[in-house]
This record gives structure tokens, C-alpha cells and sequence, in this order.
């Protein structure tokens, strides 16, 4: 089974991690985990313009790193190996391309995220990943 967990370094995040790790038995055999975390891109502009493309890729790298190397840590130190990897664009939208490219059959994210706008119930990230997606996806709170 490939697993996605979407890692955006909030506290739900957190509470997402903790609860796959408790739940690995539900799994027969070792599942694939695939950690992901997405950057909304720099605005195009005067900002990207003057630092260049190469500075704007070493801050989505350590930005990036910033937030996995965390969850990685956690699930090593459990000896369950994962893959992990950043991409920049529309969080969303990166989530579900990463599920068809990569054969995704579960995804598992904090119900909340770090979003500027939230809904009362869950967050907008969480809500456009139920809508666009046809894989279950496990909601932690």
C-alpha cells in the first residue's frame, strides 16, 4: 500500500504523523510512505526578480527540509523508511498530481493546515483535496 502524508509543519501535521505511526498495524506488510510538502510559489515580480532562480529554489529547498526532515526523523527513529520531497505551486492541486503520478491508494492530513483561510469545520486545503480526489483520504484532527 502507498501512504501520502502531507507535511506542512503545522501542529494538525503533527497530530497526522502520531496517529499513522500508532495505526501501522491496520497495514499488512510494510507500507510505501510517501512524505510531501508543497510551497506556494514566490509571486512572480520585483521579490523573485531580484533574488533569482537559484535562491528562490535553495529557500524552497530549506523551507522544505525544514518541515520534513521533522516527520522523517519521527518515522525513522521507528524504522519505517520513507519517501519524501517538495513541490511549489497550488497546495492542492501538487497533492493530487503527486497521488496520480505516484499511485497513491491513501492520503493522510492534518484536518488543518497553516492556510491563511480556514472554514469552520476543516481547512480549504483539506476540503479541495476531498473534492479532486478519488483515493480515501484519513482526516486527523
Amino acid at each position: 500500500m502507498k501512504i501520502l502524508l502531507a507535511v506542512d509543519g503545522s501542529p494538525f501535521t503533527a497530530k497526522a504523523a502520531d496517529y499513522l505511526l500508532s495505526h501501522m498495524n491496520w497495514f499488512q506488510g510494510e507500507p510505501e510512505l510517501h512524505l510531501l510538502h508543497v510551497k506556494a510559489p514566490i509571486p512572480v515580480g520585483r521579490a523573485r526578480a531580484v533574488l533569482g532562480h537559484d535562491e528562490v529554489e535553495q529557500y524552497y529547498r530549506e523551507e522544505s527540509a525544514a518541515v520534513l526532515d521533522p516527520v522523517e526523523k519521527l518515522f525513522n527513529e521507528k524504522n519505517i523508511r520513507t519517501r519524501s520531497g517538495y513541490r511549489t505551486g497550488e497546495i492542492a492541486d501538487e497533492i493530487q498530481a503527486y497521488i496520480a503520478e505516484n499511485g497513491i491508494d491513501l492520503v493522510v492530513m492534518g484536518s488543518h493546515g497553516h492556510g491563511a483561510l480556514k472554514n469552520l469545520v476543516m481547512g480549504s486545503t483539506a476540503t479541495k483535496v476531498l473534492a479532486g480526489t478519488t483515493v480515501p483520504v484519513l482526516l486527523v484532527r
